[in-house]
């Protein structure tokens, strides 16, 4: 399945200007090819490849409403890393694996605080596509942590952090919920200032087992953990 991304509304298709310029410039179809646009909202229109100049446009034989979407639904909250390429790595895999929802959250360790979200939500698209969703994950603009947990249910919110001597439950004891928050931290972990306040807001701290993960690596840990929970 050839997938890009557009606007869907009723019978009227319209494919995003970037992947028209992709479609004829970088793939160079051809006139008449089987094509697909999602709206990234649930909905996949299917038909026919017309390109007129360097304009391409589908011929729509079929649009279909209300696809599935993933459950139960995974939000991260992740402090991004001093190289920014980790969480590229750890937002491409993780929309493969079919996470909703994306924060970025800066805590007291930050070190990187300008993130380009314009550039992540792009690769979030791009990840959607080559995996076939037609639901697109939510990539939020940056927030401190605080700031975050001021939306948040602590019900089906937890974090996972190092601090070995603290309370902290394995994923096995993790009860079956439609939605749920991780917060995962910067390179050096929390602060304990930060733990004890996620614990007053009643957020439970899980651990992800015996090894000290990478902050990338814990966010790509608990996406595939979910993505096993989907299937």
């Amino acid at each position: 399945m050839k997938l890009f991304y557009g606007e869907i509304a009723e019978q009227k298709v319209t494919i995003n200007d970037e992947e028209q310029q992709h479609i004829v410039k970088v793939l160079r179809m051809k006139d008449g090819e089987d094509i697909h646009v999602t709206d990234g909202k649930g909905k996949l229109a299917s038909g026919k490849l017309i390109i007129e100049g360097k304009k391409a446009g589908i011929e729509v034989s079929e649009i279909k409403e209300n696809l599935p979407e993933f459950n139960p639904k995974l939000h991260i909250a992740i402090a991004p890393t001093k190289n920014i390429d980790r969480i590229e790595f750890f937002v491409e895999k993780a929309v493969e694996m079919g996470i909703s929802e994306i924060s970025i959250i800066i805590t007291e360790k930050t070190e990187r605080k300008n993130i380009n979200i314009d550039k992540i939500r792009k690769q979030a698209v791009a990840a959607s596509k080559q995996s076939l969703r037609f639901h697109f994950p939510v990539i939020n603009d940056a927030v401190k942590l605080t700031d975050f947990l001021k939306g948040v249910n602590p019900e089906n919110t937890f974090v996972a952090h190092c601090h070995e001597n603290l309370e902290r439950i394995g994923l096995k004891n993790i009860p079956s919920l439609e939605q749920i928050t991780f917060l995962i931290g910067p390179e050096g972990d929390f602060s304990e200032k930060e733990i004890a306040f996620l614990a007053e807001n009643k957020v439970r701290a899980v651990s992800l087992g015996n090894q000290r993960l990478r902050t990338e690596t814990a966010g790509v840990f608990v996406a595939a953990w979910n993505y096993y929970n989907m299937i």
